[in-house]
């Protein structure tokens, strides 16, 4: 089951439209948060755990290691952010420019300086790729070298000193005024009800937006204060979601019951939330279960002062447990079962109760919904099903490709998980095609197949024109793999 796309005005009013419009943009302003944080998780990590093991309140407190702390969250992640989000911008000259300035706002500070970074990186990328239209076809030959290096060293240079004079006070200011917040939010036991906006904000795919754009920086001046933080549990539980797979596994039918286990494993143990936002999608009542699940989670969190000592990503229960400080796993665990078992009993009640049909033709009804629902929020005609054809395809595949990319928002999580089932997928029927996976901003010009979801496939397809997309919404169906591999089949 699947859609193809046609082109003509969208039947809905004026305001839908607009909403469309806006929950659009607030997803890309959001995956492009993401793109900034996501690729630099490693560094994230690393810091962790120097910190868990060597301050004084560590597993194993050393003082000379203990010195890699605070540079590494004052100045080695900002500068990194930076430089991804320069990247992002305008390529390798960008990331240069970016990092420059983005030196500038942590050079100063004392505070982790992650807004300053998000900031200044992208503004460093953009400010480097105007002066490069600007001067295009204008350097006489032969300079190209002395002005490419020096316009970035000159705008690299101003912008450093315009973070570090103007920029850093600013977000010293901010950055303390979070922090006070964050701490006056939990003192004042209101912090579980933001599981109210996390929850639904997740299955509408701004999971990496609230986490890494919001919580992140939140839990890392936390963090540094206090040696661990609640911010890294409120998006990461996986308690919520594995409450509703499980219930779906109970109480299920068909493929939507055989299908529960495998997203069991990849949610809870692989930290891929994506997988159950379907489930969610296809009996959307069910967000009440993650809600009760993260409000549970989240008030059993605070109760018994649980708190990672960097983020932990992707959410897996792995990652939780090597993100914990030392003697903090009870609570951890605590909180994440806690909300899974209210989650759980939350779903059952729903499940149970409901007398429609909860196999394969429900979730391909919900899947079709929900693509309809993304295309005319992009002011898109509604998508209309064509049995047989799990291909949204506007270029012909006309001979088998050197390369096959899968991308998602930030190219780390359901692109990674379905780039391993197509490349197993290829192997057994022969073919020995590399699969990437990759950002779908970072896509190549000249990427000749492309797999993605459907909210992403017209970003796909500005990036990569000459590419044929291939739509995969829910990556544990098999159909638009067989899809491709039968191409392939008839090109031989």
């Amino acid at each position: 089951m699947a859609v193809v796309q046609k082109s003509g005005a969208t039947a809905s009013g004026g305001a839908s439209g607009n909403s469309g419009k806006w929950r659009t943009g607030l997803q890309r302003f959001g995956g492009f948060l993401a793109g900034m944080v996501m690729p630099n998780i490693p560094a994230f990590i690393a810091w962790g755990l120097i910190t868990a093991f060597f301050i004084p309140t560590g597993w194993t407190p050393n003082a000379h290691f203990g010195q890699l702390v605070t540079p590494f969250v004052n100045f080695l992640i900002p500068v990194l952010i930076g430089l991804t989000g320069g990247r992002l911008v305008h390529g390798d000259r960008g990331a240069v420019v970016g990092a420059i300035a983005t030196a500038g706002v942590a050079v100063g500070s004392s505070e982790p300086m992650f807004i300053g970074a998000m900031i200044m990186g992208p503004l460093g990328g953009y400010c480097v790729k105007a002066f490069d239209r600007m001067i295009k076809d204008r350097i006489p030959a032969g300079f190209e070298m002395l002005v490419n290096t020096f316009s970035a060293g000159i705008i690299g240079g101003g912008l450093a000193l315009l973070s570090f004079w103007i920029v850093e006070p600013v977000m010293s200011h901010v950055s303390l005024a979070l922090g006070d917040a964050a701490t006056w939010i939990t003192s004042i036991h209101m912090l579980p009800l933001i599981a109210i906006f996390i929850e639904p904000g997740k299955v509408l795919f701004l999971n990496n937006a609230i986490n890494h754009g919001i919580l992140d920086p939140l839990g890392l001046q936390q963090a540094k204060q206090a040696g661990k933080s609640i911010f890294f549990l409120l998006e990461t539980d996986p308690g919520p979601g594995l409450g509703v797979l499980i219930a779906y596994w109970l109480f299920g039918k068909g493929t939507v019951k055989q299908s529960a286990p495998g997203a069991i494993l990849i949610e809870f143990f692989g930290g891929i939330h994506e997988i159950y936002f379907p489930y969610i999608l296809m009996k959307p009542i069910l967000i009440l279960a993650v809600i009760g699940g993260g409000i549970a989670a989240d008030s059993t969190f605070m109760l018994l002062h649980a708190g990672l000592v960097a983020t932990a990503s992707p959410g897996s229960i792995i990652a939780e447990m090597m993100m914990a400080p030392r003697g903090g796993y009870l609570p951890i665990l605590a909180g994440i079962f806690v909300g899974a078992a209210v989650s759980l009993i939350i779903a059952s009640l729903f499940l149970r109760g409901s007398k429609g049909d909860m196999g394969e033709d429900a979730l391909a009804m919900a899947q079709s919904v929900v693509k309809d629902m993304k295309a005319q929020s992009k002011g898109q005609a509604v998508a209309h099903e064509v049995t047989g054809a799990p291909v949204l395809a506007d270029n012909s595949l006309a001979a088998v490709p050197d390369r096959v990319i899968f991308a998602c928002e930030a190219g780390m999580g359901s692109s990674a998980m379905g780039a391993s089932l197509l490349r197993k997928r290829l192997k057994d029927a022969g073919y020995n095609i590399p699969v990437d996976h990759l950002p779908v901003n970072q896509l190549p010009s000249d990427a000749k197949v492309v797999f993605t979801q459907h909210s992403l496939s017209d970003r796909a397809r500005q990036v990569a024109t000459e590419a044929k997309i291939y739509i995969v919404d829910n990556f544990l169906d098999k159909s638009t793999y067989e899809a491709f591999v039968n191409d392939l089949k008839q090109i031989d």
